[in-house]
């Protein structure tokens, strides 16, 4: 699933809306959102958005922080 119907009023450059939609997946996996008209999906697009605005847009740091805001661990 993009991220881009969860950017409404944010401006990023092409390459960091494929990362977010990238960790977004991957987080929607570990998470276990099949469903993708899920409300989580909203908050866990928010969370990524709210991180990449902060500088975070390396895949692996900005996927290790999002799984954090949930409890998730390795």
């Amino acid at each position: 699933m993009p991220i881009t119907p969860f950017l409404s009023g944010h401006a990023f450059q092409p390459e960091a809306i494929k990362t977010m939609s990238d960790v977004l997946l991957r987080v929607q996996d570990r998470l276990g959102l099949s469903d993708r008209d899920d409300p989580l999906n909203q908050i866990v697009a928010s969370k990524i958005i709210r991180l990449a605005q902060r500088g975070i847009l390396d895949p692996e740091t900005l996927l290790q922080r999002t799984l954090h805001e949930f409890d998730v661990r390795d």
